[in-house]
């Protein structure tokens, strides 16, 4: 199973965990990754693995979730990333690829 990257459509796995939470079966955008002993954010998992993933949902809304509740669903091909003045676009494939600069 492929795990989710960064700009990935992914659905988060209903489990005792993601339902109580309100978030079981939803579908959304992962917007990262991060270690949470380290930056001390609020995860939902079955258990204290020191790894999640941020996942943005279409209502504003986001929550961090341990990697074995969010499952991969799409690259999400054409998503557009800005880095500084360097803009970047997904490909079929995941891949971020620089964008030709525009005026």
């Amino acid at each position: 199973m492929r795990r989710a990257e960064l700009g990935d459509t992914v659905r988060i796995v209903g489990s005792p965990a993601t339902i109580a939470a309100g978030y079981a079966d939803r579908t959304g955008t992962c917007y990262g990754f991060t270690t949470p002993s380290v930056t001390g954010v609020r995860v939902i998992r079955p258990a204290l693995i020191d790894d999640a993933l941020s996942v943005g949902f279409h209502d504003g809304t986001s929550a961090w979730f341990d990697p074995s509740l969010v499952a991969f669903l799409d690259v999400h091909a054409g998503l557009m990333a800005t880095v500084g003045h360097r803009r970047f676009v997904r490909s079929q494939t995941g891949d971020w690829v620089e964008a030709p600069e525009s005026d």
